[in-house]
């Protein structure tokens, strides 16, 4: 009897310290370090930070409108407009750019690039999301699930979030923040990975739910987001994004010892990051 007990007290306190590695990982923070638009909900309510659609198939604009109706669930808002990124999909100061094409067999599915001002601010300046059809014009990837997947995690990179979790084979979280085998959960019968989830709104909140205070970089387009009522402005930058050579030295690893993060230093108070979500 004692021997039984003993098991059953084995199994019970595994399943409990499981349970609690589990609440610990979904619960532990997945900001994007501090970097963050200059901009307060109050702000992103009257001025939503724009999103400029450059997309050239029907396909991948709905995944955008998709991805940024569910993030407008979150406290930052935003507003898909007509694209001003150029041929190479060039940022533009004060939103962010978002484009497809076929960027040929570079392993990556899609990156998220974001500049941001070194020093106490860390505010976002501007943002670029590419995804490459070289591999979503492929069986594999050539799914709705897939699409949306990919198009809400860098959409939710460029507010400043990064991956609850970055192990493609661990069971779905619910959010499109997560790496995953099974974007809609329906292969393996699991939770959807396509939206947010109540995490990730939770860290927006944190992110954003204040007032801005005033600082050197405060005001005016291109840096508090978006630029309503002003032509957008070019920001020639010289960076080819769709080249990995580009984005700098891997500055954090994924589950499988690929680079997910890249930082640039471009020399002008300013920093590039990149982070990258790669082939499984």
């Amino acid at each position: 009897m004692t021997l039984t007990l003993n098991r059953k007290a084995i199994i019970l306190t595994s399943v409990v310290v499981a349970l609690g590695l589990f609440v610990s990982v979904a619960a532990a923070s997945n900001a994007w370090g501090k970097y963050h638009w200059n901009k307060s909900t109050v702000d992103s309510v009257a001025s939503p930070l724009e999103i400029g659609n450059n997309l050239t198939t029907a396909a991948w604009t709905a995944s955008l409108s998709a991805a940024a109706a569910d993030w407008n669930n979150s406290v930052l808002k935003n507003q898909v407009v007509a694209g001003a990124g150029n041929a190479n999909c060039g940022p533009t100061s004060g939103r962010v750019e978002v484009c497809n094409a076929e960027y040929g067999d570079t392993q990556w599915l899609g990156i998220a690039s974001i500049w941001v001002k070194r020093g106490r601010s860390n505010h976002i300046t501007q943002g670029v999301v590419l995804v490459n059809d070289t591999y979503f014009n492929t069986s594999q990837y050539d799914t709705e699930a897939w699409r949306n997947v990919v198009m809400c995690q860098e959409v939710g990179h460029e507010f400043g979030l990064s991956h609850q979790d970055e192990n493609f084979t661990n069971a779905n979280l619910g959010t499109c923040m997560d790496y995953t085998n099974d974007p809609d959960g329906t292969l393996l019968v699991q939770l959807d990975n396509q939206q947010p989830n109540q995490h990730d709104y939770d860290q927006m909140t944190e992110i954003y739910a204040h007032l801005n205070s005033t600082d050197s970089d405060s005001g005016g387009p291109g840096n508090g987001g978006g630029n309503k009522g002003k032509k957008p402005k070019k920001a020639d930058v010289g960076v080819d994004l769709s080249d990995p050579s580009s984005w700098g030295r891997a500055i954090q690893q994924d589950a499988q010892g690929n680079g997910s993060v890249f930082a640039r230093d471009l020399g002008n108070g300013e920093l590039l990051l990149t982070h990258v979500i790669w082939v499984k």
